[in-house]
């Protein structure tokens, strides 16, 4: 029988290949490859202790979407023009339940972005422990600029080819960027209108009145928020006093601010495209959401009415600006290798994403080499599908829950996450190792699920 070591490099040698081949039959998709690396990086240990996985050939599958769909969307403008979109959805893995995932509508939506938000979702929802598979959709659709009406035919066109896929127990879209009440609200019609049923659980995000969540629209900021809280705690800190750096300005990036300064901490930043704001007595969150939710304008305009203690930087990174705890919740890869060289040389404690992987790999290993608690996407954002199962969970008992219900429910979920990403890393000899942990733990899950089912 071979040595634990020998083992172990096997396996490694093993993963190695198999990405390799994922490369091979994925190309021009980098940002599906940079998720899937950085998950089989995480699993050697775990693959030489159970060969059974690696028979079964559980990792080939996993990285393997059980079903990807492209099709034409075709609409017609306020000017009678017809105009012409592409639309996904990867439904990846149903091993632990329906497909759960959101929907994108940006220009930058490609098959590998699909892809990489799914792969990231299988792991995300697993940590949850609420019973939801991994799925990812949208369109290369731009709503920005466009009117209500345009809106909602898009959304129709979409739906219309979308919907045979979809079913409270198959496939549950919710809203990602550019798809927010409004466009779930067409979404939701054009279902209804084609399929003659009123299947509340097959959309998330609905609007409160009609079978949506309280607490959905903060749960992805605040559930960040949480875990970070239960990062520092286990170094016998909390996020009281801490000084905290926000990128990003949108709905994670604002409830983030939010749930940080409930618990004592002092924001200073916000950003957006364009650059960023320092504001030295500490984000005034009632200004930021007047400016941001309901005029729809910039962090500069956030600067200029605020005072002299905000002064706006355009370009730059607002990582040089000095934290305890940096909160990225704009993008994927905004948080650079050299980014996080300054925050360290600043003295940062605590790193953790709000948005999908928006730290690069070499980021990641600075943060980590220093000490730094990381705090990855699946396991520090997954508050906001944790949330969107509490309203599949409500839907199908058509009961809606009080907010104290839904934020308790909340953060039971976060802190059940954090434990199990922390002393899974423990267990397997990487203690402190959010990454390892929050990848082994999910893995594991969705493995064992898929053992029990067969080959399917």
């Amino acid at each position: 029988m071979p040595s634990t070591a020998t083992a172990l490099q096997a396996t490694t040698a093993w993963l190695e290949s198999v990405e390799a081949d994922i490369l091979r039959r994925n190309p021009g998709e980098p940002e599906f490859h940079q998720a899937v690396r950085e998950v089989l990086e995480t699993l050697a240990p775990v693959v030489a202790a159970r060969p059974e996985l690696r028979d079964a050939r559980l990792v080939e599958r996993l990285v393997e979407p059980e079903r990807q769909l492209v099709f034409r969307v075709t609409w017609q403008d306020d000017r009678g023009d017809i105009q012409v979109n592409r639309g996904f959805r990867v439904e990846f893995n149903s091993a632990l339940g329906p497909y759960k995932g959101g929907l994108r509508f940006h220009p930058s939506v490609n098959l590998g972005i699909v892809k990489f938000l799914g792969f990231e979702q299988i792991f995300k929802n697993a940590l949850t422990g609420l019973g939801i598979g991994g799925g990812k959709g949208g369109s290369d659709f731009d709503p920005r600029g466009r009117s209500d009406a345009e809106v909602m035919r898009f959304c129709q066109a979409f739906m219309t080819e979308l919907h045979r896929h979809l079913g409270e127990h198959t496939d549950v879209p919710a809203g990602d960027i550019g798809v927010g009440g409004r466009e779930i609200g067409y979404l939701f019609g054009q279902y209804r209108r084609i399929t003659n049923r009123w299947e509340g659980g097959v959309l998330t995000g609905k609007g409160t009145g009609w079978g949506g969540s309280l607490i959905r629209t903060e749960a992805t900021g605040y559930g960040n928020v949480l875990f970070t809280a239960e990062m520092l705690r286990k170094r016998g800190e909390d996020l009281a006093g801490q000084q905290v750096t926000v990128s990003g300005s949108g709905n994670v990036a604002l409830y983030t601010v939010e749930k940080a300064q409930a618990l004592g901490a002092v924001v200073r930043t916000v950003s957006d495209s364009a650059g960023y704001v320092v504001d030295d007595k500490g984000i005034d969150l009632e200004l930021l959401k007047q400016v941001k939710e309901v005029e729809r304008g910039r962090v500069s305009d956030y600067a200029a009415r605020r005072g002299a203690s905000a002064r706006y930087v355009e370009g730059g990174s607002v990582w040089d600006v000095p934290a305890d705890v940096a909160l990225p919740s704009a993008t994927q890869n905004e948080l650079s290798e050299r980014d996080a060289t300054t925050l360290v040389r600043n003295g940062v404690k605590a790193v953790s994403e709000g948005a999908n992987m928006p730290t690069t790999p070499e980021a990641v290993r600075v943060l980590r080499d220093a000490g730094v608690a990381f705090g990855p996407a699946k396991a520090a954002n997954a508050g906001g599908v944790a949330t969107s199962a509490l309203e599949m969970r409500q839907n199908a008992s058509r009961e809606a829950w009080p907010a104290a219900r839904v934020e308790d429910e909340l953060a039971q979920v976060m802190r059940r996450i954090h434990d199990t990403a922390y002393e899974t890393a423990e267990r397997h000899g990487r203690p402190g190792d959010y990454v390892a942990g929050a990848n082994i733990a999910a893995f594991e899950r969705v493995a064992d699920a898929m053992l029990a089912q067969g080959v399917i």
